[in-house]
């Protein structure tokens, strides 16, 4: 069986757990503590992130965007990348909204001075920082507004790999509760939709020790 080194409320990781329960690939999972910096995970990783997917061979892939690929050229069903050309683009593209844009102007302001900075013992959450986040985050939702209110999906009429990533990405940040929903329906509509589907499920269930989501995180019909 492969497996997936992984932490819980980490996007990149969450992405990858969607995709293998879209495409009903069971994986064991196992969580890689990256701040202990350990040999046997630098020896496979020597960026020292998460996720890496492992093949039953021993094979490894990181990065979860590589992962995804990989995993959309292996086990095609049901595609998550796919029509035209320029159609494939949109959905990379959007991937790569929400993983470097949104990841660095909002998931990294707010999950990771809130959480990540504790256990990398780097010190107090900057109050500064996580203010930016805030501000940050109005402009992307109302982005996913914007694409919700033209589109069936993000990238388009079906689902796709642009929807996992920026559900990975929101997933956490509802976890910390700052999302003001009610000031977003379309996005929040968008999101129910992808909360209710059996491969999102399973992240609800994630707790952060010392750490409790809001009463709607689990909440399928918030």
């Amino acid at each position: 069986m492969p497996s997936l080194l992984h932490l819980p409320l980490d996007p990149f990781s969450r992405k990858i757990r969607i995709v293998l329960g879209e495409k009903k690939i069971t994986a064991s999972l196992a969580v890689e503590p990256i701040w202990e910096r350990r040999h046997e995970f630098l020896s496979i990783n020597p960026a020292g992130t998460v996720p890496v997917f492992i093949e039953d061979d021993g094979t490894t892939i990181s990065t979860s965007q590589a992962i995804a690929e990989y995993l959309e050229e292996t086990s095609t069903e049901p595609a998550l990348i796919f029509g035209t050309a320029l159609q494939r683009a949109e959905i990379r593209r959007l991937c790569n909204w929400f993983d470097v844009k949104f990841n660095t102007e909002v998931t990294e302001y707010l999950l990771g001075e809130k959480i990540m900075k504790r256990f990398l013992g780097l010190g107090e959450p900057s109050s500064e920082t996580i203010r930016a986040g805030y501000a940050n985050i109005d402009t992307h939702l109302g982005y996913i507004e914007y694409l919700a209110e033209q589109r069936a999906w993000l990238a388009g009429d079906n689902f796709s790999l642009a929807d996992i990533t920026a559900a990975s990405h929101i997933s956490c940040i509802d976890y910390l509760g700052d999302i003001a929903w009610e000031d977003y329906q379309q996005a929040k509509q968008w999101y129910a939709r992808i909360k209710s589907r059996p491969s999102f499920r399973p992240l609800l269930q994630d707790l952060i020790p010392g750490t409790q989501p809001p009463a709607h995180y689990k909440n399928l019909d918030f």
